[in-house]
């Protein structure tokens, strides 16, 4: 469920950030692999901080999800296969959930003063331990069960971030997310959302997941592109009122796929002095910012996008 991908991303990242002074994160560099005696007592007076964002964080994100989703009864823990169900895009939310929670504690341990592989390490399986227990709460609502994919969506979001600190020591291909209102949502307000807060959680015909590439990151230091300018390939879905073909067709909708390619604007590249801004960017870098797009669908063929959210 893309809901619980997209939850669990904000609550747990932007409460756990809040608790620590982000304008360090943002700086992904690397740290010794031994530590001095100062890099000790730095670890042992940030990590329980680092500690308690991230509990209070989590503790914030299942009663979220406690008051917006699990209100019905419960049933016995079942398993049920949703990957055919609103085009993957449930899927795509779980990643990018699982991404940015262990970016956000991978960059708080070495604020902390954890060694550098030590906090990629334990640091980056944090969004696959923070997300995956909700599939318990999945697993007892009968509408729902538990889902293997989502488990899948989330340990890939984890070692996607992982292997890039492995391999590059900062991220470069970075999943984001943005989110528009559909006319689909009034047809099935009790699934899609009946307020503007809820759709953006459940509306996933609003939802629109993409990648964007730091491609100043392999060109040489002479190189005149900006690092904040980004190319960016987006994955989207329309028309998904019902998973039933023939409950969708009732409605004279047919579900189909959408492709973008755009540009991204990455505001951690944006140099500023104001501690403050580099905080907002950096928690804001999750986010895809409004830009021209092109879009391929399989109905309309190619369709430009002024400004595409």
């Amino acid at each position: 469920m893309g809901l619980l991908g997209q939850v669990a991303a904000q609550a747990p990242t932007l409460a756990a950030t809040q608790a620590v002074p982000l304008a360090s994160l943002s700086q992904e560099g690397s740290t010794a692999s031994v530590l001095s005696s100062s890099d000790t007592s730095r670890l042992s007076r940030r990590l329980p901080v680092v500690a308690g964002g991230l509990a209070l964080g989590y503790t914030g994100t299942i009663y979220l999800l406690g008051q917006a989703w699990y209100t019905g009864e419960r049933t016995k823990f079942h398993w049920f296969n949703d990957l055919p169900e609103w085009k993957q895009l449930d899927k795509a939310g779980h990643f990018w959930g699982a991404f940015h929670e262990s970016r956000a504690a991978v960059d708080m341990l070495r604020w902390a003063g954890m060694p550098d592989r030590k906090a990629i390490w334990y640091g980056g399986f944090v969004g696959f331990l923070l997300q995956s227990p909700i599939e318990l709460l999945d697993g007892r609502d009968p509408e729902y069960g538990a889902s293997a994919t989502d488990l899948a969506a989330n340990f890939l979001g984890s070692v996607g971030l992982i292997g890039q600190q492995l391999a590059w020591n900062e991220v470069r291909l970075m999943p984001k997310y943005s989110f528009h209102t559909t006319r689909y949502a009034k047809l099935r307000p009790n699934v899609l959302g009946k307020s503007l807060g809820e759709q953006y959680l459940k509306d996933y015909n609003g939802h629109t997941y993409w990648l964007c590439a730091d491609v100043g990151a392999w060109l040489p230091a002479t190189s005149r592109w900006p690092r904040w300018l980004q190319p960016a390939l987006g994955y989207g879905a329309q028309q998904m009122v019902y998973n039933d073909r023939d409950a969708n067709a009732a409605l004279g909708l047919s579900a189909y796929r959408q492709f973008y390619l755009s540009l991204d604007v990455d505001l951690r590249q944006i140099p500023t002095n104001s501690k403050l801004l580099r905080r907002v960017f950096y928690v804001a870098s999750i986010f895809h910012l409004p830009a021209p797009a092109l879009e391929w669908n399989s109905r309309r063929g190619f369709v430009a996008h002024g400004l595409y959210y």
